[in-house]
């Protein structure tokens, strides 16, 4: 089949390799205008478009998904189909409705459960132990088409968001090509999602960060794993913000010292150090302060003093 594709972030990228790679020809590639970046606002290109123009495909970028240009080019490449990993915008009816086979979203959970944009964060943040890829026909709604496959996931222990998003982008990549072999030969048959079991996933924002350490151990530790890299799970102590990067629930109870409020530094050891939560304590073993790299808690305590009985807070305080 001809094929447009529709992604961005490296999410997307093995879905496009598993395309291009395929028996369906990639006669197009949309994806989002280059953005600044960082503190520099570096100008730079996104995943999808590096690896489209390094095989040689052609790339385009609207600003305006709806302007005539763009549309005008969509109806040249006459797609059968479009396929969608990750794009970032909403498309509408009028796009939906040009390939004669309909558009086709690779999405990272076993729909109707976390219809959104950030399905893999949230399924982690819940303490899910299974996830997976569904690939389905799009409609107008959010994630609301009817599915056409779906494959479960194992989400490990010690998965964080970015490590989990790179096995689940890798077999989405597979799914797709899977999905449209099967919409050519007509095998597969579309099955409409159950809208009263669905969930939902939205996206996250840096203030989603914050640590609320009157939680349990465990919800800090999903909640950790689920925000990383971005937006980081982060705490104050003093006027200091500091991201926790990796930690456990202390299965074995911590410190002895009694009962203390959710949020105070119990013990400080020489490659961890541990916290107070509303249910168990945690230890924290790999931390990032503001404006610095990741680094280890014994790299930490080199430059920075922690203290048993000071208390981290979700806001700055001053000495």
């Amino acid at each position: 089949m001809r094929v447009v594709f529709m992604g961005t972030p490296a999410f997307a990228v093995p879905s496009l390799e598993a395309l291009d790679d395929s028996d369906h020809e990639v006669v197009g590639v949309v994806t989002q205008p280059d953005r600044p970046k960082g503190r520099g606002q570096t100008v730079v290109s996104c995943p999808v478009k590096e690896l489209a123009l390094s095989r040689g495909l052609p790339v385009r970028q609207p600003e305006k998904i709806k302007g005539p240009e763009f549309l005008q080019q969509l109806a040249e490449w006459k797609p059968d189909v479009i396929a969608v990993t990750a794009f970032g915008r909403i498309l509408p009816k009028m796009i939906l409705d040009l390939p004669p086979m309909g558009c086709v979203n690779v999405h990272g959970s076993l729909l109707p459960a976390y219809r959104g944009a950030a399905p893999i964060q949230w399924a982690l943040i819940h303490g899910d132990t299974e996830t997976g890829i569904t690939t389905m026909l799009m409609d107008e709604g959010m994630d609301t088409g009817d599915v056409l496959f779906q494959q479960p996931v194992s989400i490990e222990p010690e998965d964080t968001a970015l490590e989990l998003s790179e096995r689940m982008a890798l077999a989405g990549g597979a799914l797709l090509v899977e999905t449209l072999t099967c919409l050519a030969e007509r095998s597969v048959v579309p099955r409409a999602q159950d809208h009263a079991r669905a969930t939902l996933a939205p996206l996250l924002k840096k203030e989603d960060g914050v640590i609320d350490w009157t939680q349990s151990a465990t919800e800090i530790a999903n909640r950790i794993r689920g925000l990383s890299p971005w937006p980081g799970s982060y705490t104050f102590h003093h006027a200091h913000r500091l991201i926790i990067r990796k930690g456990r629930v202390d299965a074995q109870g911590g410190p002895d010292g009694g009962r203390q409020r959710p949020g105070t530094i119990l013990a400080v050891g020489p490659k961890s150090f541990w916290v107070e939560t509303g249910e168990g304590r945690f230890e924290v073993l790999e931390v990032q302060p503001e404006n610095k790299k990741r680094m280890s808690v014994e790299q930490f305590l080199l430059g920075y003093a922690l203290r048993a009985k000071e208390t981290f807070s979700p806001q700055p305080r001053k000495l």
